[in-house]
């Protein structure tokens, strides 16, 4: 791994660099990249899904949040790169150190095409504060370095039927362009793979767990052009979008660029999610920045979707209790180990109806591995499940109808005074979110101290986000809604928008524990009065609550009822999806307590 340093060291001399930045992102700014792009992996070793790298001539670092600090610490042995812990007290962002580490005059280059205008124009003023120089650099070093770099996807473009979508891309069409007439704007440009792919109905598998293909899309007043590879969209998906949408090859997407700039059009631009390199190819043209209306459209679940969604997660909810019930007859027996379970699982999904794939890698994880929040099981990492101890599995599929995300905690032992402690307070975060009725407006770090009462009352935290959105069988992590202390400011949550609600505990080198559900933004019609709108939550997972490792003593009644109701629909719900011995073991599962 430190050849590559020295290899990409010498390419930053010859382009007179003193850094280079290597971020997690694709040119699309994809949380989830296609192989082909996963350059900051390929340099660092890391394989998360968040994080970004910086290397200079002296020194090498990667930055990544509390989800993947015990991973990170993991795969960047003996590669060069030192971790920073995002987040933790004292511990200075990549710009930040970048600003401080970097002398007057020198210059950290980057990709164009791999970082938002908006961070772009932060960055630049961070740093010219300092006096130090950003440049674009437009053949990205990686690449030059990277001998095996996997070829693009050759992945076949699909539509979505108008039954699962819920609207037409005609109509979809036309909302924009009413928002584009009432901004002034003759252009509207999407580059995030999971809006163009919501906007025009089209499903993809370019990256995996993410069913989206590799696109551009520029809207006009008239015309829609999807910039995709030619290759991929076959006659008869062309046939089915020619009254809507105009092919262009990928590669054309520049050209039309300098055409919108060159005519001087108004162009209507995210700067959260558009590239710099986007940005500077519209030169000329007059821009308009302001989030995409696409985004929230998409965020927003129409009755189709919300009942796909329904339907969706009690399939997934049996595929669930299948496991579980097998999971406790197969561990004492012995041979079951984390892949194996999560080959399981997903084998049992794979025959629930509408199954398109999983919607992220499975995160199975036993014992000390479940404190990795995000733990990958790999051949290497693989370990045996025992009639002992806490297991965590967090996992979801992908449905013509919905995408699922689910995370459970097994008790395969005895479990101590303390696990029960931690687990029951997990456990009244996620009801006492649930449960929350909240005005409109509200904004979701509005709300994330509700799922983290009650482990504070205990000098407890965890990490990560509480929640964040998720698509109508598209990227399982979708804004721009979320519940977390830094994310989703500004943003009211609506009805129809579905977030995940997964607080946690996790202990190093000895257990982790998270209960995940997800639910839907509704209105309450207890609370709403003709001036004042109020909201709850629905939960949309059904699958049961470990019970063996409650503390009932620290559940306050109302949150023994929530319990005790929830179980009482999980077990009316899915028990006709159920074989006699599966329904037996689901009865049992969701007693009363």
């Amino acid at each position: 791994m430190t050849d590559k340093i020295e290899k990409l060291r010498r390419l930053m001399r010859k382009h007179n660099i003193q850094a280079y930045l290597i971020p997690g992102s694709d040119p699309h700014q994809s949380e989830y990249v296609p192989e082909l792009w996963r350059r900051r992996a390929f340099i660092t070793g890391f394989t998360g899904s968040a994080g970004d790298a910086l290397v200079t001539m002296k020194n090498a670092g990667l930055w990544t949040d509390s989800r993947y600090y015990l991973q990170a610490e993991q795969e960047l042995r003996s590669t060069g790169f030192t971790l920073f812990r995002w987040g933790l007290p004292g511990v200075p962002s990549w710009q930040e150190w970048a600003a401080r580490n970097l002398k007057p005059g020198e210059i950290l280059g980057l990709d164009p095409q791999l970082i938002s205008h908006r961070d772009y124009a932060k960055l630049k003023k961070e740093l010219a504060a300092k006096s130090v120089r950003l440049r674009p650099v437009t053949a990205n070093l990686v690449d030059v370095i990277w001998r095996d770099q996997p070829a693009a996807s050759a992945g076949p473009v699909t539509v979505l039927a108008e039954k699962y979508a819920g609207e037409s891309v005609c109509s979809k069409l036309d909302r924009l362009r009413q928002k584009m007439v009432a901004e002034g704007a003759d252009a509207h440009i999407l580059s995030q793979l999971d809006a163009i792919a919501w906007l025009f109905n089209i499903r993809g598998s370019d990256v995996p767990f993410n069913p989206v293909t590799i696109a551009y899309a520029i809207i006009t007043r008239k015309k829609a052009l999807l910039f995709v590879v030619g290759e991929k969209v076959s006659p008869e998906v062309r046939a089915v979008l020619k009254q809507d949408v105009n092919f262009r090859g990928y590669a054309d997407f520049p050209a039309c660029l300098h055409g919108l700039a060159k005519a001087k059009q108004r162009v209507w631009l995210d700067e959260a999610s558009v590239s710099q390199w986007v940005v500077s190819s519209l030169a000329g043209a007059e821009l308009a920045f302001k989030p995409s209306p696409v985004i929230l459209a998409k965020a927003v679940k129409n009755a189709s979707e919300i009942m796909g969604s329904g339907q969706a997660h009690r399939r997934d909810g049996a595929a669930m209790v299948k496991f579980l019930c097998w999971l406790e007859k197969a561990v004492p027996k012995g041979g079951v180990t984390e892949l194996s379970a999560a080959r399981k699982l997903e084998e049992i999904r794979r025959r629930q109806p509408r199954f398109k794939g999983l919607s992220f890698q499975t995160i199975s994880s036993y014992g000390s591995h479940g404190a990795v929040v995000h733990y990958e099981v790999t051949p290497e990492t693989d370990i045996p499940l025992k009639p002992k101890g806490i297991y965590l599995i967090d996992s979801g599929s992908q449905y013509l109808d919905a995408t699922t995300d689910i995370t459970r905690t097994v008790c395969l032992g005895r479990p101590t005074a303390e696990q029960r402690d931690r687990f029951t307070r997990v456990l009244k975060g996620v009801i006492n979110l649930a449960r929350t009725s909240f005005p409109q407006g509200t904004s979701g770090p509005q709300l994330d101290v509700l799922a983290r009462r009650a482990l504070w009352e205990r000098g407890l935290n965890y990490g990560h986000g509480t929640g964040h959105g998720i698509g109508a069988f598209l990227n399982v992590h979708e804004g721009p809604q979320g519940i977390a202390p830094a994310r989703g400011f500004g943003i009211g949550l609506e009805p129809g928008m579905i977030l995940s609600i997964e607080p946690g505990y996790y202990k190093e080198e000895e257990y982790g524990l998270r209960v995940e559900n997800l639910a839907l933004v509704v209105k309450d019609p207890d609370r709403t009065s003709e001036t004042s709108p109020f909201y709850t939550f629905e939960t949309l997972t059904l699958c049961p609550i470990e019970l063996r490792l409650l503390n009932k003593d620290l559940l306050t009644k109302d949150e023994v009822s929530w319990l005790n109701a929830y179980h009482r629909r999980v077990r009316k719900e899915l028990t006709p999806l159920l074989e006699k011995d599966e329904a037996a073991w689901l009865k049992k599962a969701t007693q009363p307590i």
